[in-house]
């Protein structure tokens, strides 16, 4: 792993909820607004279940920001 790679860890600042889109998007260089429009459209298009369920699953791994 290079040492520019950030870590994956939740957003304390770039958060609507837990800071899980917010972490994605800093780990993945991308604006925060996209990854959390990515989850709406995707939790829409397979009936929410699956992609809430994603979210509690990662909200409960990732560490928070400063890990």
């Amino acid at each position: 792993m290079s040492s520019s790679a950030r870590p994956l860890c939740r957003s304390r600042h770039d958060r609507m909820i837990a800071g899980v889109a917010g972490g994605i998007a800093r780990r993945l260089r991308w604006n925060p607004v996209l990854v959390r429009a990515a989850f709406v459209v995707l939790a829409l298009a397979s009936f929410g279940l699956p992609m809430v369920l994603l979210y509690l699953i990662l909200w409960l791994v990732m560490p928070e920001e400063g890990c």
